[in-house]
């Protein structure tokens, strides 16, 4: 089986390149496509598709990988969901009973970061002066309820604990957390979600 992934931008990019070998057998092969932005990723996602649908193999699946941002969830994932049924695709969510689908849409809510604050552990082997406690404080143990935007929440916890004074870099923070996590740990539903449909698109292989 082989996968494309399309992701918005070169951050998800970065930490499914730690993620998905943890995921994934190894005989898979898979190609990750990062866009500039969720805009980007949006606007491209239905030619992509109809071009995929002229050449994708036999045994090629797509997953498409779009961070909520607060967009209402319901109408992000119909806007997507619509894109691949125009292209021909059967996705996960309309397969109804049919074994095998070919595309999968899911929504990091409400943003990549949420995945981060899923595994707390990953967080503080990658961020030592970040408190271990950190994964007992409540507002942190629903990571995709957390209020304020999860990238705004993950700054201000790293500044406060004297990490990157003048501003977060994203990709860099990414790639650090992401190379200690633990797939089948995290806390975050939305990654659970992702996790799980993956390992369904891979369990006949």
């Amino acid at each position: 089986m082989h996968i494309e992934f399309l992701v918005e931008e070169y951050s998800a990019e970065v930490a499914l390149t730690n993620i998905l070998p943890r995921i994934l057998k190894e005989d898979i092969s898979y190609v990750i496509h990062p866009f500039s932005g969720k805009t980007d990723l949006l606007s491209q996602v239905p030619n992509r598709l109809k071009g995929y649908r002229k050449w994708l193999p036999e045994d090629g699946r797509i997953v498409v990988l779009v961070d909520q941002d607060r967009e209402n969830c319901r109408t992000l994932k119909a806007k997507l969901e619509e894109a691949a049924k125009k292209a021909g695709f059967v996705t996960k969510s309309n397969a109804q009973g049919r074994n095998r689908f070919e595309v999968i849409n899911r929504l990091a809510i409400e943003e990549l970061e949420a995945w981060f604050f899923g595994d707390p552990e990953a967080l503080v082997q990658a961020y030592p002066r970040v408190p271990a406690t950190i994964r007992r404080k409540a507002r942190y143990r629903d990571p995709d309820a957390i209020v304020g935007g999860t990238w705004e929440v993950l700054e201000r916890v790293l500044k406060k604990s004297g990490y990157y004074s003048s501003g977060m870099p994203k990709v860099e923070t990414a790639r650090n957390i992401s190379k200690y996590m633990d797939p089948f740990r995290n806390s975050s539903k939305s990654f659970q979600v992702f996790r799980d449909a993956l390992l369904e698109l891979i369990s006949g292989t």
